[in-house]
């Protein structure tokens, strides 16, 4: 059963976290609309209404663990202000669990956040990216469909797949391009075993060249071991490509790395990006519990703002630590599973330690 003090306790939580969140993403869609709109004027309203649509969903799951640190700085900042926080010490409840249905809560909140980026960010990106490409950018060849045994793209007169690509996306193995003439009729098919891309020129190697023609009835067949071939411009950088772990779920994203290896190409950046999508579902408890000592500590000293500069600040030191341990991972320097969990353990400990340091 849950007692009158963890209904309130809450209900203050829920009402802070729900305020942090909405004035959070207000912020952020606001400020990132206004740029879109100055830098895409001839762009109607309801594509941006639609674009936003399907990016809010990735910014309520950037922004949650922010607004986890706000609801638990602003409750039990409340309650030391109006010295309820005293009233509950004297009767014998410690910090810990005074702050225990709040961290219920929160991991509540995680579970959320990892069933969000899972399963439903990979649909909502793709939507997100079409839009962005096709009605915004009006680029539509750089809006690739991506797989976990294929990778589609279209240039202007030729579409191609790829069954793996490397991160930077400059090689990739199993390539099946077919070209196009003005009335899209099927004119050349070539497909190779692998592909090393330098621009636009890229080289193949052992594939076969099919030309189909109006004068034959069966279309002519040429293998090669080594064949170089120039791209349109649209095609020379598949980077972006390469870049798929927000449009694929967990178990699509071990099937990519697993295909990748298997293909004898880098996979460090995709299993940094797997180990943290875990991580960073658990970035509103740490972040929670290095803030809930300053709570405390500091609120006579200066108030509930000076509470607040605290804790964002502390925020500030946990997304700097996360995103260079990110950083140091895809360049090869920390082990993928060291890159997306040392900031989380470290920053527990440091919470704990500070916690068990409280007076109380």
């Amino acid at each position: 059963m849950i007692s009158r003090i963890d209904k309130y306790l809450l209900g203050l939580f829920w009402v802070s976290f729900a305020a942090g969140l909405l004035i959070f993403l207000s912020l952020f869609v606001a400020t990132d609309a206004m740029t879109s709109f100055v830098r895409y004027k001839d762009v109607a309203a309801s594509v941006f209404f639609r674009y936003y649509i399907f990016y809010t969903p990735e910014i309520l799951y950037k922004m949650l663990p922010i607004a986890c640190v706000v609801g638990t700085v602003m409750t039990i900042s409340s309650l030391n202000k109006g010295s309820e926080l005293v009233a509950l010490f004297a009767s014998g409840l410690s910090l810990f669990r005074i702050s225990r249905s709040l961290f219920v809560s929160i991991l509540f909140l995680c579970a959320f956040s990892y069933i969000l980026s899972d399963q439903l960010l990979p649909i909502f990106s793709k939507q997100k990216n079409f839009i962005y490409y096709n009605e915004i950018e009006k680029t539509p060849s750089k809006f690739q469909t991506i797989k976990t045994n294929r990778i589609w793209y279209r240039s202007k007169n030729s579409i191609f797949n790829i069954k793996t690509l490397n991160a930077e996306g400059n090689r990739a193995q199993g390539l099946t391009l077919y070209f196009f003439n003005d009335a899209w009729e099927l004119i050349q098919m070539l497909t190779a075993d692998s592909v090393t891309m330098n621009g636009s020129q890229w080289a193949l190697r052992n594939g076969t060249v099919t030309v189909f023609s109006k004068d034959s009835s069966f279309p002519l067949n040429d293998k090669f071991f080594e064949k170089t071939i120039v791209m349109s411009e649209e095609a020379q950088d598949l980077r972006s490509t390469g870049q798929t772990s927000d449009l694929l779920t967990q178990s699509e994203l071990s099937r990519f790395i697993s295909k990748n290896k298997d293909a004898g190409l880098d996979t460090i950046k995709y299993e940094v990006d797997f180990h943290s999508k875990f991580s960073f579902a658990l970035a509103g408890l740490v972040m929670s519990l290095l803030a809930l000592p300053f709570c405390v500590g500091h609120s006579r000293g200066g108030g509930m703002m000076k509470n607040i500069g605290i804790c964002l600040g502390l925020v500030l030191v946990y997304w700097i630590f996360y995103s260079s341990a990110q950083t140091l991972g895809q360049h090869n320097q920390l082990a993928p599973l060291l890159a997306a969990w040392l900031p989380n353990v470290v920053m527990t400990a440091l919470g704990t330690v500070l916690l068990l340091r409280a007076k109380r």
